[in-house]
């Protein structure tokens, strides 16, 4: 009975109920695997011996069917030759094998329903077992996934992270600073170079506009000292 009443616990049971009710929802789904595991090995093991003991059943049913119908010869036989003592000893002899016949029909036709009961029983408990295995493969990527937030929140409430983000604030800054003051510096020279090349541009400009001049100052000389010579020769 023990192992009916476990069966029956099994398949009764809401493993759903059991899982949310559990501390450890991932312990509790493989102890109920286990537990479902042995108790199939159990059943099946019932099983094939009760399908023996029907097939010996079945094997010493038909030997008496076959002893009951030889003494109803026999008792037929005797009849015949004038036997009627051997004839009604032969009868009672066919009586108790139909007792025995009857008793063993009725053993037959209660293992018949304990075999279809544990049939039904075995195909509710692989349901079950099936629903547990695919709620525990659930509920162990939500025990890690729960787990890694964990420990990602964990890490987050760190003073250890909170300095080191601190430090990576500060350092930002720092290069921020660094950059911006090679950029000033940057702006700086430029300008400076700036003016030093409009000095020398303006010298350049200086220098060509002075050439320019002598130029122009060269090329109207010859044309004031003709000027005074035609001068000169008309007095």
């Amino acid at each position: 009975m023990g192992i009916f009443s476990r069966i029956s616990d099994i398949i009764n049971s809401n493993i759903n109920a059991l899982l949310d009710s559990a501390e450890d929802p991932e312990k509790m789904v493989r102890l109920v695997i286990q537990e479902m595991e042995e108790t199939l090995v159990e059943v099946r093991t019932n099983s094939a011996r009760l399908l023996a003991d029907k097939k010996e059943l079945t094997r010493r049913f038909e030997r008496l069917v076959k002893q009951s119908s030889d003494w109803q010869s026999k008792a037929e036989l005797a009849l015949s030759k004038g036997r009627e003592d051997l004839a009604k000893l032969a009868l009672i002899e066919k009586s108790e094998v139909n007792d025995i016949i009857e008793a063993i029909e009725s053993d037959r036709a209660k293992l018949e329903e304990t075999l279809n009961k544990l049939t039904e029983d075995i195909e509710l408990l692989q349901l079950k077992l099936n629903e547990a295995k695919s709620r525990q493969k659930i509920i162990v990527m939500r025990t890690r996934a729960t787990e890694s937030r964990v420990t990602v929140n964990r890490k987050l409430r760190d003073n250890d992270v909170e300095m080191a983000i601190s430090k990576l604030d500060y350092f930002e800054k720092k290069i921020d600073q660094m950059e911006s003051q090679i950029e000033a510096d940057a702006i700086g020279n430029s300008s400076l170079h700036k003016e030093f090349d409009d000095l020398e541009m303006q010298d350049k400009i200086d220098q060509e506009l002075q050439e320019l001049k002598s130029r122009i100052s060269d090329t109207s000389k010859p044309d004031v000292e003709s000027e005074s010579a035609a001068t000169s020769a008309k007095k």
